[in-house]
């Protein structure tokens, strides 16, 4: 029933409102659906092209945001993934995740919701398609994504931002082999995610390459946790193939990182599970190099 009101919606009968409170209601229903009856895979193509075309046009956050949501559930179902694996329709997505190669900063706060649904439905898709990981290196989706990492640096309230970002550039670094290449050797990916992993942890440095030990420091928050394992998981990804160093730049960034690594060894999360899963990936990002 939910789905059949929802294609109703996005053809337009209803208005604005209407389409956000349908889709709020298929939202809210599937939220924990990941596997769908195939006799409706049609309806659910038709569903993602109606969507993306209202995602096409200026429409009021709120509604981009309900939108977003409804597409993220659908792209669970690699199935229906054919009409979204277009170069214009991850354009669309991009544009909305704010993926571009300016410098203009993200200072308008209400739109944060819709660039995190954006970048989510990015991470399914490109985890989901084949299509989709061949396009991100047409469409220089990793560069983007470094861009966008940069732009939260010093930037309140972007945690869920920066997390989805290192999210999707580790499911591009793992899934596409040229985009790893690319990240490490002209994209200064190494550089960049080690960056983002510093931003998680409030580090002292009492040296170059020395971290102060905080004996009585306060466990990371839930956010903090989630973007160093991501940016862990990306560092893993680049760095697989560095068995070599090869230039005194990327000595500094090693040291820099070995540096931070040892910090996030001594750092505890939120949970005990959370500061396991931590811990174990430092060890595992260490061996590749160390």
């Amino acid at each position: 029933m939910e789905l059949e009101r929802a294609l109703e919606a996005v053809r337009g009968r209803g208005g604005a409102d209407g389409l956000e409170q349908v889709l709020g209601q298929y939202n809210e229903k599937n939220r924990a659906t990941f596997k769908f009856d195939p006799a409706d895979e049609e309806k659910r193509k038709k569903l993602c092209e109606g969507i993306l075309n209202i995602l096409e046009k200026d429409t009021k956050t709120s509604c981009q945001v309900a939108c977003l949501e409804a597409l993220r559930i659908l792209s669970r179902d690699k199935k229906v993934l054919v009409p979204v694996t277009t170069k214009e329709n991850m354009q669309i997505l991009m544009r909305l995740a704010k993926l571009d190669m300016t410098e203009d900063s993200l200072e308008d706060v209400s739109s944060f919701p819709v660039i995190v649904e954006a970048l989510k439905c990015l991470c399914n898709i490109v985890f989901n398609s084949a299509i989709a990981q061949k396009l991100s290196l047409e469409l220089n989706l990793a560069a983007m994504l470094c861009n966008l990492l940069k732009k939260c640096k010093d930037q309140q309230f972007v945690d869920d931002i920066k997390c989805f970002d290192l999210r999707l550039l580790f499911l591009l670094s793992l899934l596409h082999t040229d985009i790893r290449s690319q990240l490490h050797h002209e994209l200064q990916g190494l550089q960049v995610l080690t960056q983002a992993l510093e931003s998680s942890f409030s580090i002292r440095w009492t040296d170059k390459y020395k971290a102060a030990e905080e004996h009585d420091g306060s466990p990371l928050s839930l956010q903090e946790t989630d973007c160093a394992i991501e940016a862990l998981k990306a560092l893993f990804n680049v760095t697989l193939d560095s068995w070599n160093v090869h230039s005194e730049n990327e000595s500094h960034q090693f040291r820099y990182m070995a540096a931070i690594l040892r910090h996030c060894l001594l750092t505890m999360g939120p949970t005990e599970d959370k500061t396991e899963e931590l811990h174990r990936l430092v060890e595992l990002t260490e061996t590749i190099y160390f």
